[in-house]
């Protein structure tokens, strides 16, 4: 067994992990913690236990999440089953067979509907799209930085990007939701066909279209089609979902795939630095600055696929 066992310096930004063989993780939180910062990491698995609790007694054989076999208080421990398979990637998706692919956007949309329809579904409410988002980071950044690196041509579409998402409301439900659905947080197992969903530590009630429209459906580009399944599955007397041709819904789509890639740009426009101090601090600016503008690219594209 000690050659199987392998040892993460960090699991994410709160927990380094040991792997025991294929079939368990034991968890800690990082070893730089203090004690009170120990007490509200074990807090936060308490309340995980209880979302995977929760979302397994659903059984729903079309896909797996791992139990979280006990928590160890006095130790801060927690051993989980280990989700076998790869992170959900385009590279790896794009390999599948059709018959695979179409069995993961089946599994996507059932556990969706699962999830949102685990509790209470909300009243229908505005919401201001902005609010997903570090908005005053964007505004910060277009208005006093941005001319630094980028031409004034493409200050003024960012701030058009800009003003255009952060008047952007729509009308929608909170629901139950995982929080977090990208490709670190889907795994599959093409052995086995089986696809697993991980890290339930964002899981709240939260904005339906917000995972319909996660970053993992909008970078394998199966949104639409997760959307339709989704509406197909999901209980029609709790809720009622637009059409994938409702003009209205298709605002929503653009700008939820806008959240999605402003979050990235975001994070690299905070990473930039105005006076290098290295060599690879340049290089960093460089290497931010060729993803920015193709972040840039992609929005005219979005409007000129959603124009059509």
């Amino acid at each position: 067994m000690a050659d199987k066992i392998k040892k993460l310096l960090n699991h994410g930004r709160e927990t380094y992990a040991v792997y025991y063989g294929d079939e368990f993780v034991l968890k800690r939180p990082l070893p730089t913690f203090n004690d009170a910062a120990k007490g509200a990491w074990l807090a936060k698995q308490h309340k995980t236990k209880q979302f995977i609790d929760d979302i397994r007694a659903i059984k729903n054989p079309r896909y797996n999440v791992p139990a979280m076999k006990f928590i160890n208080d006095d130790e801060y421990q927690i051993l989980e089953e280990r989700a076998l398979g790869e992170p959900l990637t385009p590279q790896l998706y794009n390999k599948l067979s059709k018959r695979q692919q179409f069995e993961i956007i089946d599994s996507i949309a059932s556990f969706l509907v699962d999830m949102n329809e685990l509790k209470p579904i909300g009243d229908i409410q505005r919401h201001k799209i902005s609010n997903d988002l570090k908005f005053t980071r964007l505004d910060n950044f277009i208005e006093t930085k941005m001319s630094i690196w980028f031409t004034p041509t493409e200050v003024n579409e960012m701030a058009k990007i800009r003003d255009d998402i952060g008047t952007f409301e729509y009308e929608t439900r909170q629901a139950w939701s995982h929080g977090d659905l990208n490709s670190g947080n889907v795994l599959y197992d093409a052995n086995t066909s089986k696809i697993s969903f991980i890290d339930f530590a964002e899981a709240d009630y939260k904005f339906i279209y917000r995972d319909i429209f996660a970053p993992l459906q909008i970078e394998l580009d199966i949104y639409k089609r997760v959307y339709e399944t989704y509406c197909q599955l999901h209980n029609k007397n709790l809720y009622a979902m637009p059409s994938i041709k409702n003009e209205t819904l298709r605002d929503i789509m653009k700008h939820r795939i806008m959240v999605v890639w402003l979050r990235r740009f975001i994070k690299a426009a905070d990473d930039l630095r105005v006076t290098p101090a290295s060599q690879k601090s340049a290089d960093n600016n460089l290497a931010k600055i060729f993803f920015m503008r193709r972040q840039m690219q992609n929005f005219i594209n979005l409007e000129k696929q959603f124009s059509k």
